[in-house]
This record gives C-alpha cells, structure tokens and sequence, in this order.
C-alpha cells in the first residue's frame, strides 16, 4: 500500500554559508582567544527549515537567493542532494549570504551575518504559487515577507530576527513561531490566532488568541550546537500540523526534533522521518 501523500511545503527565507569557530570559551569585548576549530557549512534560516522539513518528509521548495559564485552553486547541490527544489532559488549579482559564528563548549552561540544575496531576492518574482502552505522568516526583506503572506494559503512566520513586522502580515499569518525573547520583544505577536512559544530546555507552549492551548517538556538532549535547533523546531512543527496532527502531538514532536538538532554540530542537522519522534502516552 502507497503511504499517504507527503506535505508540500514553500520555504521563503535567506541561504547561508556558516563559517563556524567551536571555541572552549567565547572571547569578550576587544579579546582573543586561540583555541577555535573551523567549520564550513550550509547555514541560513531559510535553508535550515527546508532542509529539516525534508528530512522531517515533507516536499519542500525554497524560495531565496544566492550569488553566482562557488558558494552558491555548491548550495544549490547541496539542495538538491537533499531532495528540496531550489528552482525558485533566485541568482544575484551580489555574493551569497554568509553569517560567521561562534560557538562555544556549552553550546552556545554568537552570529554575525553578511546577508549579501538574501538583501537582493526580487520579491515580485518569487514564484510562490497561489494557496501554497509557506514558512518564512525574518532574514530578508519587509516585501519578500508581504508577498509571501499573501500568496499564501497557509502562512507560518517564525518571527526571528525579532524585528517590526511588515504592516499586514501578522493579520494573514495563521502560525506565529517566537522564542521568549522574541516573545518579550513582539508584544504585537501575543493575540494571534496560532502562537508558538519556544521556552529552550524547558518545552514550548502553543496559544490561540493568548489562550494556553497546549505545551510540552523540553527533551533531555547533550548540548553541541543551538545554531539549527529552533529552525529544525519550526520545520518540525509546521510539517506536523499541516499533515494533521494534533497540536499536543505537533508540539511534542517538535520539541523531540529540536533536542536533536541541539545534540548535532551542524545547523543543518540529520534528521529522521518525523514519526520516528515518538510521543510518549
């Protein structure tokens, strides 16, 4: 028997190159510190949740830019590698997106990013199509936010970078996805009609319309990197409530997805088929 149809999914956000130092301890204000490991990889919110959405199961196609440089066209392999349709990945004259982080022995992280490309996506050639289910976040411009919002049938807004939001797309947005500081920073975003709170170790809490509706425990996990852990959460649970789930069971998921990609040094971690997240009785 065929197994059921697989969620589609349209990914709007930036594409990164990381460049990534694991240090013991992260230098403060005008110091240097010598012990650090490099690391190149692919990075980007907007590419992270793709390519956790399709390992998670879901097709997946992103929308975004890269350079027409090396980089660019190793990330487009990449991609494709993976099973996500990069076709609406636009080719920009300026160089592809890099964000430089450090990260140190407990985890923890610093980022600085060099948008390059993800400043220049063409928002009026986007090619989202009409009634699609889309998941964005706020790496790249107010317009490429608005246009999605509204060619979409289904909008997710992982709300991060925390930042005002583009006038209109919080009243079409049906998922709103913060951490608690993005939570404290976007009073704006508390009422919506879907709210994901994402309280780290501790589990996330899902609102509607400032009504607690469900929460779940964080998942005892080994700490390696939170880089690509709230977007392998987000993914998790966008795919888990489009499929059908039900919120308790989504949330749960994706909380189990997220200590996973904590447990992972890459910001695009491996990941299994959702379902292999059980949920305990």
């Amino acid at each position: 028997m065929p197994g059921p149809t697989p969620v589609a999914l349209t990914v709007v956000g930036a594409i990164n190159v990381d460049l990534t130092a694991r240090v013991q301890r992260a230098p403060g204000p005008g110091e240097t510190v010598a012990d650090g490991v490099l690391q190149r990889g692919p990075g980007g919110k907007g590419a992270n949740q793709a390519v956790a959405a399709a390992r998670l199961g879901a097709e997946v196609r992103l929308v975004g830019a890269v350079g027409d440089d090396l980089d660019g066209r190793g990330v487009r392999e990449q991609l494709a590698s993976i099973g996500v349709d990069a076709s609406t990945v636009q080719t920009s004259d300026a160089a592809t997106g890099t964000a430089l982080i450090v990260v140190d022995a407990t985890g923890e992280n610093s980022i600085v990013v060099c948008a390059g490309a993800n400043a220049a996506i063409d928002a009026d050639a986007l090619e989202i199509e009409p009634g699609s289910a889309v998941l964005a976040q706020l790496e790249v411009s107010d317009a490429v936010i608005s246009t999605a919002a509204e060619a979409a049938g289904f909008f997710a807004l992982n709300a991060a970078p925390a930042r005002p939001l583009p006038e209109g797309v919080l009243e079409q947005a049906d998922l709103v996805i913060v951490n608690e500081t993005e939570y404290a920073q976007l009073p704006e975003v508390h009422d919506a009609p879907l709210l994901c709170v994402t309280l780290g170790a501790e589990g996330a809490r899902l609102y509607r319309h400032g009504d607690l509706v469900a929460s779940a425990p964080g998942v005892s996990t080994t700490v390696r990197n939170t880089v690509g852990a709230g977007d392998a959460f987000c993914a998790a649970l966008v795919v888990g409530l489009l499929r059908g789930d039900a919120e308790d069971v989504a949330l749960a998921r994706a909380c189990a997805v997220g200590a996973a990609a904590v447990a992972d040094d890459a910001s695009q971690p491996a990941l299994e088929r959702l379902d292999a997240y059980g949920v305990s009785a």
